[in-house]
């Protein structure tokens, strides 16, 4: 006994040495991660030159990103002829549009997940960025709707590169005092392109008198050339300036060299867990809502603008082109100026820049709709202006925040999910628009814009309460990650598993609290409490059937936080759930052998796993053939246990064993988790008995309200008559 006091005794020690460390460094590591809360920084160039970095990557991506809208804003310029040539209405062509923007959606995760086990990602882009840029040469022999879609979409695919890799490549290129500096470059020299691109049009159209079929191929062979001189580009690999460093200062903080620590395959999370990670942190899901809005205000609105000036101010391919040429070419100019300002901020405070891009998000469509309604030409080319102005920087501002409380590897798939939510905006402000367009004309395009844009602006803006706790919690993360391989290389012991600072919530209403819970090899724990206490939760929680709105779950010293429940089974942890664990359409065999499927590969280790079973529980083989919605409760849990039998887990949890069952029955079931345990299976057991529970375990855990209450040695608790009281007359009392 005395052992095992000891032994949980130092790993506690070891977990409260993480956190120590995680605290410790959490300042430094915030000043590595660019953010430390004054305002002075070294020019761009005098940082690019100590680095020994170069200009390159941020001028080839943003070449790259130029040549991508070539296609799109000559098409937005060009809607009025192409509609009059091909004998295709206004509204069919923003149909054609919305497809692209969907293949825009569908594009850039594939790529995010191509990109995720390999450091490719500069060879994926000008790749597809000669794709696309032949796609658009080809653009100019479409003859019909159906080829102008098939068209449109392959464009969109294409371009998926753009919107899931760039950001992030341009992020691990250069130190985090700088990126604020090169991500404003990059999308200066993107929204430049954009600028260009309305005005070559109108030149070819105009003075060139090139027909608009004409102006595609000039521009095709032009994208070409641009995606040629990207061919230089390289990946620096994922996380060099930031992650690598978080974790470098760990091992400086205890004097270490680095090593190479266990391999950690079996936890790394897949391409839907790592987007399912993304979309869980808060600050996330409310920048995605302004990407969203960010997407109306680019192509579909661009669309409408192009018909609002042929239908209400008769402006001709030529003056369109200059129109848009000033419009974006506004946007450079803000985002030159902005990127100093832009770094300061970032470097002050990172929830600054958030509510900044909320107010310009609503300052541009306020301005888009006075411009719609302005009777004069100037003041209407004064208000887009404006617009263009401030709609050239969300952008950055969003790219930064969002690529900045994210860990290096799942950067692509955060930004191919901004991609899928610009798309997702674009499609629905085509349709949205349309339909106002067909009430309202086309100046109530520009007027109806202002409603969602201004929404938008406040859920960005609310993001800036959020983004400094998510930031720590990536940088915590990291540095404990590192923590625990260095632990383990130094011989530390560590808990089987340890969940420490678990939030979780049901929708708005929050029901585990800073929850700290542990358990050893071969350990045997009861977790106790009123109805409602999170107990049930919690299990949820470790077995991936829930995932937490905060802190972590290490199994092994590995972080399991995020990993779905089928791999967490694989790794050796089961539940057996509450109630009816068992399919009541299915028999007795068949449900064992559904708990066999896993044991596909050793056929004949499932049947004996089977013929254990029936040994363990002979009433079971006797109803082998029943369906199990016709056992008794004692059968039916008799054969919910039967499924640790057959897996032989690591940990295995217990949700409510003897629930309305005779005592007869429990003692029959307690008897076979004795069994499982003394087999080596750790075993954490929800019990609604305390007696029972206090008589069978090794250690407990008290919960009350979704929180840790008390926990110590079984024996020791069960003769603390003042914590039995504290725990369930006061909790029943709170109940009622």
């Amino acid at each position: 006994m005395a052992d095992s006091r000891n032994s949980r005794a130092a790993e506690e020690a070891v977990l409260a040495e993480v956190e120590q460390t995680s605290t410790a460094l959490r300042d430094k590591a915030r000043a590595t991660l660019g953010v430390t809360g004054d305002t002075d920084t070294e020019s761009f160039r005098t940082l690019v030159r100590e680095h020994g970095l170069s200009y390159y990557p941020v001028i080839a991506l943003g070449l790259l990103l130029a040549a991508v809208s070539f296609q799109s804003y000559a098409f937005t310029v060009l809607t009025p002829e192409i509609s009059g040539s091909l004998g295709i209405s206004i509204a069919a062509l923003a149909g054609a549009r919305a497809l692209y923007q969907l293949a825009i959606a569908i594009a850039p995760l594939p790529i995010a997940g191509l990109s995720q086990a390999r450091a490719w990602r500069a060879m994926i882009c000008v790749g597809t960025g000669i794709v696309w840029s032949v796609i658009t040469l080809t653009t100019g022999f479409v003859t019909s709707l159906v080829s102008l879609i098939a068209i449109l979409c392959l464009d969109g695919l294409a371009t998926g590169s753009a919107y899931a890799l760039h950001a992030p490549l341009i992020v691990d290129s250069y130190p985090p005092s700088t990126r604020v500096r090169a991500l404003s470059a990059y999308s200066a020299i993107g929204t430049f392109g954009q600028a260009l691109v309305p005005l070559l049009v109108g030149l070819l159209a105009s003075i060139f008198g090139l027909t608009w079929r004409g102006v595609f191929l000039a521009l095709g062979c032009a994208s070409i050339a641009m995606a040629l001189a990207a061919i230089g580009l390289r990946d620096p690999g994922f996380g060099k300036w930031d992650t690598e460093r978080l974790r470098a200062e760990v091992r400086e903080e205890h004097d270490e060299a680095a090593t190479t620590g266990l391999s950690a395959d079996d936890v790394a999370l897949g391409f839907w867990e790592i987007c399912r990670r993304v979309l869980l942190i808060p600050t996330n899901r409310r920048v995605y809502a302004g990407f969203a809005v960010y997407g109306v205000l680019t192509v579909p609105l661009g669309t409408f603008i192009s018909v609002f000036l042929d239908y209400r101010w008769n402006l001709g391919p030529g003056q369109r082109g200059l129109f848009f040429s000033a419009f974006f070419g506004i946007g450079v100019v803000a985002l030159v100026v902005y990127g100093g300002r832009g770094e300061k901020q970032f470097r002050q405070s990172p929830a600054r820049v958030l509510r900044s891009a909320g107010l310009l998000l609503a300052v541009a469509v306020v301005f888009i709709a006075l411009g719609g309604v302005m009777p004069v030409l100037v003041l209407m080319l004064i208000c887009f202006g404006i617009a263009g102005g401030c709609i050239g920087l969300l952008h950055p501002m969003l790219g930064i925040s969002m690529l900045s409380i994210v860990p290096a590897q799942m950067r692509p798939h955060a930004q191919a999910l901004a991609g899928i939510f610009v798309a997702i905006g674009g499609s629905v402000g085509a349709l949205l628009l349309g339909g106002v367009q067909d009430q309202y004309g086309v100046g109530g395009t520009m007027v109806a814009i202002a409603i969602p844009g201004v929404i938008g602006a406040f859920i960005i803006a609310s993001a800036g309460r959020f983004i400094e706790a998510d930031l720590d919690r990536m940088i915590d993360e990291v540095v404990e990650e590192e923590e625990i391989r260095r632990i383990r290389r130094s011989g530390g012991r560590l808990p089987m598993l340890a969940c420490r600072g678990v939030d979780f919530s049901y929708g708005q209403l929050q029901v585990l609290f800073d929850t700290n819970f542990t358990i050893d090899d071969g350990e045997m724990v009861a977790l106790l409490g009123v109805n409602g206490a999170g107990k049930s939760t919690l299990l949820k929680v470790i077995s991936g059937v829930c995932l937490p709105s905060a802190g972590s779950v290490r199994y092994r010293g590995q972080e399991i936080t995020y990993l779905d429940a089928e791999r967490r089974m694989r790794l050796g942890i089961t539940q057996i759930p509450g109630g009816r664990a068992v399919f009541g359409p299915m028999t007795v065999v068949e449900n064992l052998r559904s708990y066999g499927y896993t044991m596909a590969k050793e056929r004949g280790s499932a049947g004996r796993a089977i013929e254990s079973c029936f040994e363990a529980f002979p009433r079971l083989y006797e109803r082998r053939n029943s369906l199990a919605s016709t056992l008794s409760g004692g059968e039916q849990q008799m054969l919910g246990l039967s499924k640790a039998l057959m897996l032989r887990p690591k940990l295995l949890l217990i949700d409510e064993l003897s629930l309305g069952l005779a005592p007869v029955i429990v003692g029959q079931l307690l008897e076979m988790v004795r069994r499982i345990n003394a087999d080596g299976t750790a075993v954490v057991l929800v019990e609604q008995s305390v007696n029972i529970a206090l008589n069978l375990v090794d250690h407990a855990y008290f919960m009350e309200k979704g929180e840790m209450r008390f926990d110590g040695r079984a024996d020791d608790l069960l003769a603390r008559d003042d914590l039995l009281r504290a725990v369930f007359l006061q909790g029943a009392g709170a109940a009622r």
